[in-house]
């Protein structure tokens, strides 16, 4: 069996694109939710504040950012969309919406430890 130089660069190729375009793990730790009396104020980004909505708050990913964030006590996962900063000085690694925090399973316990991946 003869392998031409071209096919494996090709298939290396392909192989690259498709792992590079896959989750990159983020960060790990604490999740919580936002606080009703943001409801209807303008976010970082200049969007107005939904509860119904799936986005949330990071330190550091860019904004319009596709976020998987996965809830570690119960493996339950959401994607969301970053459109708004947290404080340097907080130690959560993000804040979600209440819509986001009720599919993770942790609207009534207000905090949970996470895993986050960002999606490209």
């Amino acid at each position: 069996m003869k392998i031409h130089v071209t096919s494996i660069l090709f298939y290396s190729a392909v192989a690259f694109i498709t792992l590079s375009s896959c989750v990159v793990l983020a960060e790990t730790g604490n999740a919580v939710h936002y606080s009703d009396k943001f409801q209807g104020k303008k976010t970082a980004n200049g969007e107005v504040f939904d509860q119904n909505e799936l986005t949330a708050a990071h330190k550091k990913f860019p904004y319009g950012s596709k976020v998987k964030v996965t809830n570690l006590a119960n493996n339950q996962s959401v994607i969301v969309k970053i459109n708004d900063r947290m404080a340097r000085r907080n130690k959560n690694v993000i804040d979600v919406t209440k819509s986001a925090a009720k599919e993770l399973g942790f609207l009534k316990k207000g905090r949970t430890r996470v895993s986050l991946e960002q999606i490209r």
